[in-house]
């Protein structure tokens, strides 16, 4: 958090000069960017958010879009995948249904996703934080941890100023913004970067941790979702403050293991290091309905083609896996996953599919579902994939018709080749 001493440490975000006096503005360039905080350049763990990820791709791929609320998402059955910051002001949020979305902005310019280009466009990001330190540790297409110590002499700056940069570059090379949070922690550094967005660089200091937190919620800290923090609030705790009064033998005994997070984390203290193989553990797809479905005619085709997703994904990442996995939500919301492990891990749609049709034909007993997904767990090495079966002999044929098919549409278009299964189903929802 910023200090107004003039001995504060400081620079300009846009010029990158250092600022040796309190100011407003930069004293070189005018702007009001400027970032100051004792603890500044003594700070090397960052955590880096995209700034409202899919809708700013839009936007940069469609000016028109520029000052208009943009909402990715789609069918009145779905939910919102991400809203830009206009969309926001109007009450729209991440993960409400689109009904309700639009009922709050019905003015509202909504896109499908197109996951391809964002993955695209993550990777890009990705790319230029490893220009930074090889120490980045993603959590999701669009935000990660990076630990930058030692990384002064390389890039000749602090990590600060480093970080400033790279926020600098995104904006300039790619066309998106992000914001940065920095602090000692992980914990800490995930906090301050949501404190300033879109273009935001906060920093959380070790000396002010306690202070910081005191006022807060409960619901800051990491693992307290809404059920646990009404548990909490039943026991008369709603403020960080109130746990950095208690002991952590009595949050214990409360709360188990979770009390001792709670313990640790509401005095900011976290020793979590930045991890660097956080591999995917799965590759998956699914489709929520604009009508609710039960018929197994209806859900098939959904089935194919998802499964055709996957085993498109699994490709492009070089990869196989090995447990086949079938999630359904019933019109109530209520959640059933199957799985079945394979004899050897797969990459084919065929595969994925035939088993996924498997599960499905157990869960297809007239139940109205409203989604429908299809995944494969246990990734490895495609090195070892589809071996030829001995007991289906088909099934070496159909690999083949599979690969001629995927080099068609890799050379033409995903539509040029439809199976009997698709054909005729064009995807309406999502």
């Amino acid at each position: 958090m910023p200090d107004s001493a003039a001995s504060i440490p400081g620079f300009c975000r846009d010029c990158f000069r250092e600022q040796t006096v309190a100011a407003r503005r930069c004293l070189s360039c005018g702007s009001p960017r400027l970032l100051r905080h004792s603890e500044l350049y003594k700070l090397t763990l960052a955590h880096i958010d995209c700034d409202a990820f899919y809708a700013s791709i839009e936007k940069r791929d469609d000016p028109e879009l520029a000052d208009k609320p943009v909402i990715i998402g789609g069918g009145k059955r779905g939910v919102v995948s991400t809203a830009c910051y206009i969309a926001r002001i109007h009450g729209v949020r991440s993960a409400m249904p689109m009904f309700k979305a639009l009922e709050a902005c019905p003015q509202a310019v909504v896109i499908k996703p197109n996951m391809e280009k964002y993955s695209r466009v993550g990777r890009e990001v990705r790319s230029l934080m490893l220009e930074l330190t090889p120490l980045v540790q993603p959590l999701s297409i669009d935000e990660a941890f990076l630990d930058l110590s030692g990384t002064e002499r390389l890039h000749h700056d602090p990590p600060a100023r480093t970080l400033a940069r790279f926020a600098k570059r995104v904006e300039r090379e790619i066309g998106i913004t992000v914001s940065v949070g920095l602090s000692y922690c992980k914990f800490l550094a995930k906090v301050a970067s949501d404190l300033q967005k879109p273009r935001g660089f906060s920093v959380i200091g070790q000396a002010e941790a306690v202070d910081f937190l005191k006022e807060r919620s409960v619901t800051l800290i990491w693992g307290v979702g809404k059920a646990f923090a009404a548990t909490l609030e039943r026991d008369g705790i709603r403020t960080i403050g109130q746990l950095q009064m208690m002991e952590e033998a009595d949050l214990m005994r409360r709360y188990g293991t979770m009390g001792q997070r709670l313990y640790r984390l509401s005095r900011g203290q976290d020793e979590r290091i930045v991890e660097t193989d956080g591999e995917a553990k799965s590759v998956s797809s699914e489709t929520t309905f604009n009508d609710d479905l039960s018929r197994p005619e209806e859900l098939i085709p959904h089935l194919r083609r998802l499964s055709e997703q996957v085993a498109l994904r699994l490709r492009k990442a070089e990869l196989a896996g090995q447990t086949v996995v079938l999630k359904l939500k019933t019109a109530d919301f209520k959640t059933r996953t199957r799985n079945r492990r394979l004899d050897s891990p797969t990459r084919l749609a065929d595969r994925i599919f035939r088993t996924g049709l498997q599960l499905l034909e157990k869960e297809a007993d007239g139940t109205r579902y409203r989604l429908i997904g299809i995944g494969v767990s246990d990734l490895s090495d495609p090195g070892l994939a589809d071996p030829p079966d001995l007991v289906d002999p088909g099934a070496t044929r159909r690999a083949a018709a599979e690969d001629a098919i995927n080099k068609l549409r890799d050379k033409f278009g995903k539509t040029t080749v439809e199976t009997g299964y698709t054909f005729g189903h064009r995807r309406r929802d999502q």
